[in-house]
């Protein structure tokens, strides 16, 4: 991960963090609405040293301050919302607060998951974790629960196995991927690439059609039963060190 600031001027930071114009920040200040370790602080420019452990210690009207950059973030996407700030229609951003959508440096998602496919979803403002986890170099295994229209005809995975399945329109085959078949229209699919909608035309190519698709875990990090769709968490350092090879 990169490593975050050593220090950072008050004003700055939290302007950085979505809690409004420097001036506006100052203000809040000079009202008394933000404390640091239980005192009120007084001076706009004093500098901080950026630490985990800064919003348990620091308030901002009468709030824990938000997380400070290098916020990674794991995510239960719901059905019906899109991985995009420019689309019509819901937002995975809109799942966070308002303020969350102006932070400095910018939440991404890391990798996308289309409307219609739920489940586990990083996002990160952490541009160096990022590249790492969806370089293809890395080969972090991503694995989804599918449903499928019709049953399986039994030649499914040796067919994703063989390192030999092209899609349509492309001229590079697949990299091996493992099936686990749960039953005759349902199964466990690894895969290491991030292919646009990978999955679903996987299926295709072998005359299925994908009508459920979440994503249960990407690398060792896999989504908490008790982690609603909608609902999100902060990642600890354990359980970002789960995500990448080891």
């Amino acid at each position: 991960m990169s490593a975050l600031p050593t220090t950072l001027r008050l004003d700055r930071l939290l302007a950085n963090l979505g809690y409004g114009a420097r001036k506006a920040v100052q203000q809040m200040v000079r009202d008394g609405l933000v404390t640091l370790d239980g005192n009120v602080v007084e001076d706009a420019d004093q500098r901080l040293a950026i630490t985990p452990d800064l919003p348990g210690r620091m308030t901002v009207d009468g709030e824990p301050l938000d997380p400070p950059p290098g916020l990674t973030l794991m995510l239960n996407k719901p059905l019906g919302v899109t991985c995009s700030r420019k689309e019509a229609g819901p937002l995975v951003f809109g799942l966070f607060p308002p303020r969350w959508q102006v932070r400095e440096p910018a939440l991404s998602t890391i990798g996308r998951l289309d409307k219609e496919t739920s489940g586990l979803l990083l996002l990160t403002d952490d541009g160096m974790l990022l590249h790492r986890i969806i370089s293809p170099k890395n080969h972090v295994p991503k694995r989804y629960h599918v449903t499928l229209k019709w049953p399986m005809h039994g030649g499914e995975a040796a067919a994703f196995a063989s390192g030999t399945l092209m899609l349509e329109g492309e001229d590079k085959p697949l990299l091996p991927a493992t099936m686990e078949t749960l039953s005759p229209t349902t199964a466990t699919v690894t895969i290491t690439e991030g292919r646009y909608h990978q999955v679903r035309r996987m299926f295709a190519a072998v005359r299925n059609r994908v009508v459920g698709l979440h994503r249960e875990s990407i690398g060792r990090l896999t989504l908490p039963d008790d982690l609603a769709p909608g609902s999100y968490r902060i990642l600890g350092p354990a359980e970002l060190a789960a995500i990448l090879p080891p």
